[in-house]
C-alpha cells in the first residue's frame, strides 16, 4: 500500500527479534488481518486483551524486515499476537471479535493493501486452540451471513518474529497518519458492508 510504504521508506530498521514458535500459552493468540496496525488498534479495545505485538509469522525467513515481508518471498504474513486474561475473554470470543473485524473472504490482502503478507490467517498456539478455531470457522459458514466463501486458513502457530519498534503501537505513535491511513484504505466501510450490525463485534470504540 503506497501511502503506507511512504510513510515509513525514511524509518531506519530494527533488527526482528525471535520469540520461540509454537507457544502452548492458552493465554496468547495470533492473528493475520492485514495490515498489524489496525488489527492491534481493533484488540487493544477488547476488554481482557492485555497487550498487542505486531510480527511476522507463517513464512520460511528468518528473521525479516518489513521489506522483507512487504517486498520479498518470505512467505510470511503480517500479524498480531495477542495476550488476554482468559477469566475476562475468552478465546472462542476473540475468534469472534476476529472474524468481524476483517474480510475472510478476500484471498488477495485485505482492503487497499494487496499481496500475500496481507492476508488473513489463524495461527493456532494449541490443540484446543486448532479445534475451537475449526468449530468457529464452521459455524460462521453455517450461518451464510457472508455471501462469499471463507478463504481464511488455520495453521499452527509457528515461530513469530516481532516487528520494528516504530511499528509498534502505531495507532497512538501517529494518530492522525493512522487515521487517514485506516480510512483511505476503505478497512472499516468494508467491514460495515459485509457484516452489518455485527461489524466490530466486541471491540469498544473509542469516545
Amino acid at each position: 500500500m503506497k501511502t503506507k510504504l511512504l510513510t515509513l521508506a525514511s524509518i531506519a530498521l530494527l533488527s526482528a527479534v525471535s520469540v520461540t514458535g509454537a507457544t502452548e500459552s492458552a493465554d496468547i493468540a495470533t492473528f493475520a488481518g492485514g495490515c498489524f496496525w489496525c488489527v492491534e488498534a481493533d484488540f487493544d479495545h477488547v476488554p481482557g486483551v492485555k497487550k498487542t505485538i505486531s510480527g511476522y509469522t507463517g513464512g520460511k525467513t528468518e528473521n525479516p524486515t518489513y521489506d522483507d515481508v512487504t517486498y520479498g518471498d518470505t512467505g510470511h504474513f503480517e500479524a498480531v499476537q495477542i495476550h488476554f486474561d482468559p477469566s475476562k475473554v475468552s478465546y472462542a470470543e476473540l475468534l469472534e471479535v476476529f472474524w468481524r473485524s476483517v474480510d475472510p473472504t478476500d484471498a488477495g490482502g485485505q482492503f487497499c493493501d494487496r499481496g500475500s503478507s496481507y492476508r488473513t490467517a489463524i495461527f493456532a498456539h494449541s490443540q484446543e486452540q486448532l479445534e475451537a478455531a475449526n468449530k468457529s470457522k464452521t459455524g460462521l459458514e453455517k450461518t451464510a451471513t457472508l455471501k462469499q466463501p471463507i478463504v481464511t486458513p488455520i495453521l499452527k502457530a509457528g515461530t513469530f518474529y516481532t516487528a520494528e519498534e516504530y511499528h509498534q503501537n502505531y495507532y497512538t505513535k501517529s494518530p492522525l497518519r493512522y487515521r487517514f491511513y485506516r480510512y483511505s484504505c476503505g478497512r472499516d466501510a468494508r467491514i460495515e458492508e459485509l457484516w452489518g450490525q455485527e461489524a466490530h463485534q466486541g471491540i469498544v470504540q473509542e469516545k
